[in-house]
């Protein structure tokens, strides 16, 4: 059977280094904490999704030395590949490139602050990449991407982008449209990673309507989320407080 690898990009959290936009509000620890969460939501959501033999899921991580304490967040099985070094084009290509090598169909990478990404997106997405030569992009609110995939590597997506502006999605439409590449798009999701859309993911962890989202979208669930969330928003029972701290052997590696 042919596969498609999904891939989550993403930092191993740690204190300092995850989430820094969303502290304030949020302490340097609860950021790192926060970001686990999200890791282990999705990560056991593309491990149900894998059931049917079709989805493989990968963790595309950084940094090196790390491995111990990410394998921590993820079930089993569950791949790493190591990110490239360079900007996150780069990364994203090489990421792309590296799924591939090992022998998938298709490629996805997606963001690790999308914990409840619908699960009809995944899979739209990944029958059109294992039918043809395509991208299949998730809009994000902020004018990026929640995840891309692709059958092939095609770098010209990902080279001299101007990554972190509202214009990412449209130019990555625009290149693929110039190279000759057919576009497919799923609904539009939500990254968490400012004060704005941590009340989006609130919003949707209560089960609110939310405006941009397609009616009867099955929502993933994200239960160790929800439940961090609760425990932060009850002062009277601290949130649990994993080891989020690089060892100095891990920094060493980093290095």
């Amino acid at each position: 059977m042919t596969t498609a690898a999904v891939a989550i990009i993403c930092k191993t959290p740690e204190a300092g280094k995850s989430k820094t936009r969303l502290s304030p509000p949020l302490t340097p620890a609860q950021c790192a904490e926060l970001s686990a969460c999200f890791i282990r939501d999705l990560a056991a959501n593309l491990a149900d999704l894998a059931a049917d033999g079709r989805v493989v899921g990968h963790a595309l991580y950084t940094p090196a030395g790390s491995e111990a304490r990410l394998s921590r967040l993820l079930p089993t099985p569950f791949g790493l590949v190591l990110q490239s070094d360079g900007d996150l084009g780069a990364r994203l290509d090489a990421g792309i490139r590296d799924l591939l090598a090992l022998g998938h169909g298709a490629a996805i990478i997606v963001s690790s602050d999308s914990p409840t990404l619908p699960r009809a997106s995944f899979a739209a997405a990944v029958d059109r990449l294992l039918a043809e030569d395509c991208v299949v992009l998730c809009p994000a609110l902020d004018g990026g991407y929640t995840f891309i995939g692709l059958s092939r590597p095609h770098p010209e997506l990902f080279a001299d982008m101007p990554w972190s502006t509202a214009d990412v999605h449209r130019l990555t439409v625009e290149r693929a449209r110039a190279i000759g590449l057919t576009v497919h798009e799923v609904p539009m999701w939500y990254d968490v990673d400012d004060r704005e859309t941590l009340a989006v993911l609130r919003a949707d962890l209560a089960g609110e309507p939310l405006p941009f989202a397609c009616d009867g979208a099955a929502r993933m669930p994200a239960p160790t989320t929800a439940a961090w969330l609760a425990r932060l928003d009850d002062s009277a029972t601290p949130a649990f407080a994993p080891a989020f701290v690089a060892t100095p052997a891990e920094r060493r590696v980093a290095r």
